[in-house]
């Protein structure tokens, strides 16, 4: 029986500044990151769902996760893409689960979305389900600090811009004092989303996740004006679906289309399966 492979492609221009304290976080290129993503996965094979903007809300989004892995069953396979804006909050199920004690989030619609709970969606999968995520975002508790380092070459390469203090604006960090700002007024929902999960190295995933994500925690991942820059490198590596290698080859490929201040990794965890990871990408 041939294997299923579903996909949920999201992508947010901006966020409803109602529940952001009046930030909106515009970009460009998000939404041509979901399309183009979702364009990939239907080349591949993927029966696929895009979320764009507005309709990028935690309830939408852990719903399509949900029905997906009621569907899928060992040998299936989910592909998930995220382009938006990230951020961090303080840990509070650590310290084993984050060394620097903060969980990197995702910013939907309607409010962040930290990574504990993407990984506790993924705990609903069927063991033997391997599970392929992209995030294109920053997640950067030391953005501040990464300008500073910046020439203004690299600034222009990467962030369309000489002025530092316009990186926030053309990356896909989330300004860190509106971070700030915001963990403060909803500080009582994001504990208690932690309190009420338990930290990941005390849960178990049946099935296999592999994530590449933009760049490392302490980077910032740049916007653009077709594709975010990690997105475009990972389609110029794919090539149309020429490219030949397993997924480690692949990571190796998008890395060196990087700026040496953008760093794309690459991360496994659930259960071992060293065959998936030798496979071409979005093979189903």
């Amino acid at each position: 029986m041939a294997a299923t492979g579903l996909s949920i492609h999201i992508g947010l221009n901006n966020v409803d500044p109602k529940k952001y304290d009046g930030w909106d976080g515009e970009l460009i290129a998000c939404e041509n990151d979901a399309n183009d993503m979702a364009n990939l996965a239907n080349q591949a094979g993927f029966k696929h769902t895009t979320i764009l903007t507005a309709d990028a809300t935690v309830e939408n989004i852990n719903k399509e996760l949900r029905k997906a892995a009621k569907k899928l069953v060992s040998g299936d396979i989910l592909l998930f893409t995220y382009s938006g804006h990230g951020g961090q909050v303080p840990d509070i199920n650590g310290p084993e689960d984050e060394p620097d004690r903060l969980d990197e989030t995702m910013c939907f619609f309607d409010r962040e979305y930290i990574d504990d709970e993407l990984h506790k969606e993924f705990e609903g999968f069927a063991e033997g389900v391997r599970i392929l995520a992209f995030l294109d975002s920053c997640h950067s508790g030391s953005g501040i600090k990464v300008r500073e380092i910046l020439t203004p070459e690299a600034m222009q390469e990467q962030f369309q811009t000489t002025d530092p203090n316009m990186i926030e604006t053309t990356s896909k960090l989330m300004p860190l004092k509106k971070q700030a700002e915001l963990y403060k007024r909803d500080k009582k929902l994001y504990d208690k989303i932690q309190h009420d999960l338990d930290a990941r190295d005390r849960r178990e995933v049946g099935a296999t996740a592999l994530l590449i994500s933009a760049c490392l925690d302490n980077q910032l991942a740049g916007d653009g004006l077709i594709n975010g820059q990690f997105t475009a490198a990972l389609l110029k590596v794919w090539n149309a679906g020429d490219f030949a290698g397993g997924y480690k080859a692949f990571h190796r490929e998008i890395l060196k289309e990087m700026p040496a201040n953008q760093s794309p990794n690459l991360f496994v965890t659930g259960s071992p399966n060293a065959r998936y990871l030798r496979q071409k990408p979005f093979t189903i």
